[in-house]
């Protein structure tokens, strides 16, 4: 495809980095809507920072973009350009190293312990805010500088004698201070810029999408210098940002519930509100990483979350007047904690310990028609036989012998027939007689009934043949092929018993391996999940769209929990439970529940629900080593407890030293997914520890929303405002603009 005349494919430009501080909002945004050179972008504006310290990225434009200079004033650089390669020099950027000794959420506090640590301490010491804590505003106490990591770990023997007993390192990147002109190289011609410039990347068309890397997003691009090199800043609607949030910070296809979502939204712009500036020293709001919230640009929208986005436009939660710091987590285990047991600081009333449960939970219970035992060697098919006679392809039976009765040539004829039927394939006429079915000779007879020969002779190899059948005893040259396709397709076990021709079928194997032909052409069940259940009527979700069906009065129920399927006589719903379903004549003819763990807490559907980990003395003291020196790990002791029962206080003993760690560098240290732990320990001969392991629930700090639980709220009824005021206290929800 040509490229059209005046509109070159690919710009370079040279940026040799200077390291200017570029702060406060562009000049040309005003308070309505904000333009750039007619380029519309709606207020409220917010700048992401999608990369600090760049030496080369690719941009690419959808359909165009302008390249602009701004310093002093505008300069059109480029017009109508598609793609464009930006290098730079990185900043020798090097690691300076603290110690956080303490913190307050007084000023005057924090000074006064820094004053009285002066006269104990040969080192710098500092008083500055916590301008990136989850929490409320705090000031530290921090011991510095030092040059190295172990430096740092070797000063904390000194504060220990000193009565600190707790450290924590806090590593800065410092810049060496270097100047360098900026320079763009366009169409071969060098140009000088201001030492002020910053680049602009404008779509050339409201329609038109830039991209960063390969990744989409919306509006705007801005490259600046900053104290730690170059830096890429996305500006763009603050709602926009947030369509690119949401979905990834609660994915809908795994947690498609719209008042879920909702919740998430106003959690994510109350965040992203109360946070503007977070960033200011680098030219940025917010980063795009979890450190921030999750931001995955244009690609990362989802027509769901964007709705959620759009349907609580402009509202943010606020507590006596004030927008909350509206943390989030992952999975909460069971209850969340308080702010100020995780992230310490002052108790903070709206984060407060919540019990992720519903305060009325309702249970429903459903009968079924119980399921005879039926086998196939060792193999359980109870499942598969029990969905053909839901299908209507086989007769119902209670009888148990029935299905260890031989299958009659007459009886697969007619449930083959069934099956074409249901499968709306050409049926072919059987060959009338009475033929002894064995399994070879089932195998020929399926071939030819479902019309695979062709595949047979054109899709397996000879080689492939002999491999499956390598253990198999010797058969007929006509049946081998047959049978090989259908073990090879899954639609038969891999039993070498199978290839005992003096071995007759089963009705309860014919019936299985009929309903394994059917789903190797597709899978006639449903799949959603439950909301609630009223008289012989049951209401579902299913790909995101409610449905209420009849069920049927002899539905087939099953129970599969933990990896393994077992019939029931009868199951207990607190709906939200995954089900998979079996429809005919607009009825359930067979349902099948996928049962968390038995708990009623409501995010006992995630994986990180429960969870353990072993690790060897050794693995646990190297990572601790990373942050305290103390020498060989002799044990753990925990502490202390918050109501959420999360380890909040944690005793490391080691051969060198014992120290105390608190709140989230809990989790930090040991390397886990939350800080709701148990210790078990594995001793040697010498009543050494070896081996410790961790039994734990939840994943994340465990403050504020839990986002598994607002799912399974929002699946069991709940709307966004009941979600977000369970899990932010007395809080409410106001329109920001």
């Amino acid at each position: 495809m040509s490229e059209p005349k005046n509109s070159p494919s690919k710009y370079f430009v040279i940026a040799f980095l200077a390291l200017f501080f570029f702060a406060g909002r562009p000049v040309e945004f005003g308070q309505e809507n904000s333009f750039f050179h007619g380029f519309l972008i709606r207020n409220p504006v917010i700048r992401i920072g999608l990369g600090v310290n760049i030496d080369d990225i690719l941009i690419q434009a959808s359909s165009g973009m302008k390249i602009y200079e701004a310093g002093s004033s505008y300069r059109l650089l480029a017009e109508d350009v598609n793609e464009i390669r930006v290098r730079g020099r990185r900043e020798k950027l090097t690691e300076k190293f603290l110690l956080l000794i303490g913190q307050s959420e007084k000023k005057e506090e924090a000074e006064r312990l820094a004053l009285h640590l002066r006269s104990k301490i040969d080192q710098k010491l500092y008083v500055r805010p916590d301008r990136k804590s989850r929490s409320e505003e705090t000031f530290q106490v921090l011991v510095g500088d030092f040059l190295t990591r172990g430096e740092a770990l070797g000063f904390i023997k000194k504060l220990n004698e000193a009565g600190i007993k707790e450290a924590w390192i806090v590593s800065e990147e410092v810049t060496e201070e270097e100047s360098h002109p900026l320079w763009v190289l366009v169409n071969d011609e060098l140009k000088t810029l201001h030492k002020d410039t910053v680049i602009y990347f404008v779509p050339s068309h409201p329609q038109s999408f830039l991209s960063f890397n390969g990744r989409q997003y919306r509006d705007i691009f801005v490259l600046k210098a900053s104290p730690k090199g170059l830096v890429l800043v996305n500006i763009l609607n603050l709602e926009n940002y947030l369509k690119g949030v949401v979905p990834s910070e609660l994915s809908p296809y795994h947690y498609g519930a719209f008042e879920a979502l909702k919740a998430q939204a106003v959690a994510a712009r109350t965040y992203a509100t109360k946070n503007l500036g977070l960033n200011e020293d680098l030219g940025f709001d917010l980063c795009d990483t979890p450190q921030c919230q999750v931001y995955g640009g244009l690609r990362a929208e989802h027509p769901l979350s964007s709705q959620a986005v759009e349907a609580t436009r402009g509202e943010v939660a606020v507590y006596q007047g004030k927008l909350i710091n509206a943390l989030y987590t992952s999975t909460c285990g069971g209850m969340t904690e308080d702010s100020d047991k995780v992230f310490e600081g002052r108790f903070v009333p709206y984060l407060a310990s919540t019990e992720c449960t519903l305060e009325k939970q309702k249970e429903w219970t459903l009968a079924g028609t119980p399921l005879v035992p039926i086998m196939m060697g060792s193999r359980n098919i109870e499942r598969e036989v029990a969905s053909l006679v839901s299908l209507g392809i086989i007769p119902p039976e209670t009888a148990p012998s029935f299905y260890r009765e031989p299958a009659p040539y007459e009886e697969a004829c007619l449930w083959t027939q069934n099956a074409l039927d249901f499968l709306g394939k050409k049926k072919d006429k059987f060959i009338q007689g009475k033929m002894t079915l064995n399994f070879p000779g089932l195998a020929s007879f399926l071939i030819d009934a479902f019309q695979w020969r062709e595949r047979v002779e054109n899709l397996m190899l000879k080689s492939e043949v002999n491999f499956i059948l390598k253990d198999f005893p010797p058969l007929r040259e006509g049946v081998r092929d047959s049978l090989a396709y259908l073990i090879h397709t899954g639609i038969y076990p891999p039993d070498p018993k199978l290839g005992d021709e003096s071995r007759i079928v089963t009705k309860g194997e014919l019936a299985y391996v009929i309903y394994k032909a059917i789903r190797s052409h597709f899978d006639p069940s449903h799949k959603g999940i439950f909301r609630s259940l009223d008289g012989n009527h049951v209401e579902v979700e299913e790909d995101g769209q409610a449905r209420t069906l009849a069920l049927s009065g002899n539905v087939i129920l099953f129970r599969s929990q933990d990896g393994e399927r077992n019939p029931a006589s009868r199951l207990a719903f607190l709906g939200g439970e995954e089900i998979v379903w079996l429809e005919r004549q607009g009825e359930i003819k067979l349902l099948e529940v996928n049962f968390p763990i038995n708990s009623n807490v409501l995010d006992r559907g995630s994986v990180y629900n429960r969870w353990q980990v072993r690790l060897s003395r050794e693995e646990l003291e190297k990572r601790i080593q990373d942050y305290y020196p103390i020498g060989r790990l002799v044990d753990l002791t925990v502490g202390e407890r918050g109501k959420s029962r999360r380890v909040t206080k944690l005793q490391i003993s080691g051969m060198d030293s014992q120290v105390i760690v608190t709140g989230l560098k809990i989790r930090w240290v040991l390397g886990l997914k939350d800080t709701l732990f148990t210790i078990d320990r594995e001793h040697d001969e010498n009543g050494q520890v070896t081996y410790f392991t961790f039994s734990g629930r939840g994943w994340g700090h465990g403050v504020g929303l839990c986002q598994v639980g607002a799912f399974r709220m929002a699946q069991a009824g709940a709307n966004y405002r009941d979600i977000l005021s369970k899990y932010y206290r007395d809080i409410k929800i106001n329109k920001s603009y």
